[in-house]
């Protein structure tokens, strides 16, 4: 299993790294679910709200995540979780996650957070429910919204 703080970390997207982010690519069967990632460095660049970040192991960019403080309550919301498929299965996303959660408590202050995604994304609803997150009745344009204290 993955020994997530040596192995994983969280990195700024940059002028380093924003290739290797954008060169990610899912499985067929998730292209439904996810947004290219350079649709989503876009949205962090022009949209104002959300905040990209490289997920690497031993230095190399195996994924993708992006977060925003919700000013209406203050809490983190997690988008455009992406796991290269030739990294999938490794427990990367979920320790992802896990990190991300710790920076917006640790850095950010945040006391709840939350993300949203297809109801039709079963991997997406197991990964958010062993992680915490509970389906709360709200909908985010056409997506499932769970959250969890931090």
């Amino acid at each position: 299993m993955l020994d997530e703080p040596a192995r994983l970390s969280l990195r700024e997207v940059d002028a380093e790294n924003w290739r290797a982010c954008a060169a990610l690519e899912v499985e067929d069967g998730q292209r439904d679910f996810v947004m290219p990632i350079s649709y989503y460095l876009a949205l962090c660049h022009y949209g104002g709200v959300w905040h990209p970040l490289a997920v690497c192991v031993d230095g190399e960019v195996v994924g993708f995540v992006m977060w925003a403080i919700d000013p209406a309550d203050q809490s983190g919301w997690l988008g455009g979780l992406t796991v290269d498929r030739r990294h999938q299965s490794r427990g990367y996303g979920s320790a992802a996650v896990r990190a991300v959660l710790r920076r917006l408590r640790d850095d950010r202050g945040c006391l709840s957070a939350a993300l949203s995604y297809s109801p039709a994304n079963a991997g997406a609803r197991v990964l958010y429910a062993s992680l915490g997150f509970e389906e709360t009745g709200e909908m985010e344009d056409d997506e499932l919204v769970a959250r969890r204290p931090l």
